[in-house]
């Protein structure tokens, strides 16, 4: 939506990393920037040794400033490692970091598959699945909420007790609930314990 309430297609940079050939020596990077090229809403792709680099990531915000991307797709290794380091490129590009989608086609194609077309045409299909998903992306905005530094321990067995005691030896407040009339659990109603033969309660 723009300021005046009506729809406007996004427009969409693809960005196809070939990790070194982490993933290029599997995938033909090539063939799917040029199939993701023909997706709906794109206006960019590019195909980038290592996307994550300084250079790569300074690539994406030219390009967000120059060609009014917003929206960004970037095919490349696990969202794990690299997902807050693109969501900060894409806010000092002046982007809400939530307009980007990741997609993995280095765990999930390359290291999975053998070289060929299969890996290839599985590559494909999840960009074009990242492209459709990123049209329905919404700017998010984080928020601070106050909390009560305090803990709630539901179960007060040996093992809630134990808890219990060292989250109050850190210095927090503690709440131990317990169900039963008295606490202790299964061990409260031991007479000894194998094999010291101490005391249960």
């Amino acid at each position: 939506m723009n300021r005046m309430g009506e729809y406007r297609k996004p427009r969409i940079g693809v960005y196809i990393c070939q990790c070194g050939s982490n993933i290029a020596a599997t995938v033909d990077t090539e063939a799917v920037a040029e199939f993701a090229s023909r997706l709906d809403g794109v206006v960019l792709t590019r195909v980038n040794k290592y996307t994550c680099s300084d250079p790569g990531q300074a690539t994406i915000r030219k390009d967000i400033q120059e060609q009014k991307l917003d929206r960004v797709v970037i095919a490349a290794c696990t969202p794990r490692m690299h997902e807050p380091t693109f969501r900060r490129t894409l806010e000092s590009a002046g982007l809400n970091p939530y307009y980007l989608e990741m997609t993995n086609i280095r765990e999930q194609v390359s290291w999975v598959h053998p070289a060929g077309e299969a890996a290839t045409h599985k590559a494909m299909d999840l960009v074009a699945a990242a492209v459709e998903r990123v049209h329905l992306h919404r700017a998010l905005y984080p928020r601070k909420s106050p909390i009560e530094p305090a803990a709630l321990v539901v179960g007060a067995g040996i093992a809630g007790i134990q808890a219990a005691l060292d989250i109050a030896d850190a210095g927090y407040q503690v709440y131990l609930v317990e169900r039963e009339p008295t606490i202790g659990g299964k061990m409260a109603q031991l007479d000894k314990t194998f094999p010291t033969l101490d005391c249960a309660t």
